[in-house]
């Protein structure tokens, strides 16, 4: 009797390891190291200044998606002070990553000891105290080659809208205008236009290569001669202006820069020029600009970014030969998705000892 109820006993035994996988008759022990869960590898440390808000449509935010991959240290998400915090992790920060306007000032550097790059998600640096951080040997990238094509694309829509009064020309219609005073006065061409590029950098030479195309004139200034560049070159920004019929603004904001473009330069521009700022507000002389504009001593302006963002110069409103954007130049999904495959490939080249991308030069 017993042996059949061994028998019995066995033969389920088979079944339930036929049906579902399970094993009876040998099961070993469990160890400690199978109970223990795996560490994972431990992340390259950063540290977050300022992050970008922006979503990337259909798609993890920028924050969620460079968490997986570093271990990001935000002193804004602790409740610990930020001197403190900073601080006790100083010691082992050899990253920051940021974007403007938070500065970065020399004071704050002498505060992380060990850092050796900055990585701006953005491609102005005004607010990074540049020759600090070069005097401290800290490499810096910018975000100038994810925004440089979307940023010409704005600079040359600008130019257009302003020669061909396009915005005007729709409150025009909207206002049911059309009706009442028939023809709408005539905008210019832009084929033919002298265009003088301020910053013949990333974002000034896309501008260059599309105004090209539209049968414009380029020339330029900057800060040194570019040996590879076929236009024109002028030392001065007046001299560049005295020669063209558009200004375009490009470059970076410096102490050097700032309100580089002055009334000189507009009254040497001329009664038809046209000035387009996709820069930073502060390369104009923004009061002498809603000056010139309201005397009619330049042609017109289209402007994406402003000298106290966001507060905008109520006069230039009522102008139809002004073009206002709310600093949006660089702004569709496909340039945010640039910005962080830029951003991540940096931080990956750096933690691997691999050359980096779109490096600020310092000369």
């Amino acid at each position: 009797m017993k042996k059949k109820k061994d028998h019995i006993i066995r033969n389920k035994t088979k079944l339930l390891f036929l049906l579902f996988g399970v094993n009876t008759e040998s099961s070993p022990t469990p160890t400690m190291a199978d109970k223990e869960p795996q560490q994972p590898e431990e992340l390259p440390i950063v540290l977050v200044h300022r992050l970008p808000s922006f979503k990337i449509p259909s798609g993890p935010s920028f924050r969620d998606q460079l968490r997986s991959q570093f271990h990001m240290l935000d002193p804004h998400e602790s409740p610990e002070p930020y001197g403190s915090f900073l601080a006790r992790h100083a010691p082992f920060i050899r990253v920051l990553m940021t974007i403007g306007p938070s500065p970065i000032s020399a004071e704050f550097l002498e505060r992380l000891p060990v850092l050796e790059l900055i990585v701006a998600t953005s491609a102005g640096l005004d607010h990074i105290d540049l020759p600090a951080c070069w005097s401290r040997g800290i490499v810096v990238t910018n975000a100038s080659l994810a925004f440089a094509e979307d940023v010409a694309d704005c600079a040359v829509g600008l130019l257009i809208d302003v020669l061909r009064r396009i915005s005007a020309a729709d409150r025009f219609v909207r206002g049911r205008m059309w009706p009442v005073k028939e023809n709408y006065p005539l905008g210019f061409k832009l084929g033919g236009k002298r265009v003088g590029i301020v910053g013949l950098g990333t974002i000034g030479s896309e501008v260059a290569k599309r105004l090209s195309a539209f049968g414009c004139t380029i020339a330029y200034t900057s800060r040194n001669k570019k040996q590879s560049v076929p236009f024109p070159f002028y030392a001065s920004v007046r001299d560049l202006a005295a020669n063209s019929d558009v200004l375009v603004l490009c470059c970076a904001l410096t102490k050097e820069t700032y309100h580089l473009v002055n009334k000189d330069v507009m009254v040497a521009l001329g009664k038809e020029g046209v000035i387009i700022n996709v820069g930073r507000g502060s390369l104009v002389n923004e009061n002498e600009l809603v000056q010139c504009l309201v005397g009619g001593e330049i042609g017109g302006a289209g402007l994406d970014v402003y000298e106290n963002e966001p507060n905008v110069p109520k006069e230039l409103f009522g102008l139809d030969n002004v073009v206002l954007s709310p600093h949006s130049a660089p702004g569709t999904p496909e340039s945010f998705k640039a910005v962080l495959q830029l951003t991540v490939g940096n931080l990956k080249a750096f933690f691997s000892n691999k050359p980096l991308v779109s490096v600020v030069s310092n000369e």
